[in-house]
């Protein structure tokens, strides 16, 4: 993934496990790769890396960032297109 997406992942995901909660992170699988949906259940115990190509961080899109949030909150933290982004719409929540 991106170093865009990854910047917005972590903060949602070190927010909640700072807060002590647990929640699952979902994607599609792309159809080159089988298609389907993956999803990996993350708990504060768990040890997680951030591994970040790019020695900028990025811009934080709050729209997309409340959104994660949102996801996260009801248990099931999406990988979900950015809103505003070219040609792409709100996901669906």
């Amino acid at each position: 993934m991106d170093d865009r997406l990854l910047a917005h992942l972590r903060i949602v995901m070190l927010t909640k496990m700072r807060n002590h909660e647990p929640f699952s992170l979902s994607w599609r699988v792309d159809p080159s790769q089988g298609s389907g949906r993956e999803t990996l259940w993350v708990h504060p115990s768990i040890a997680l890396r951030f591994r970040f190509y790019g020695s900028r961080p990025p811009v934080i899109n709050r729209a997309w960032l409340e959104l994660m949030v949102e996801a996260a909150n009801r248990g099931d933290l999406r990988i979900m297109p950015e809103p505003g982004a070219a040609g792409e719409l709100l996901p669906d929540r």
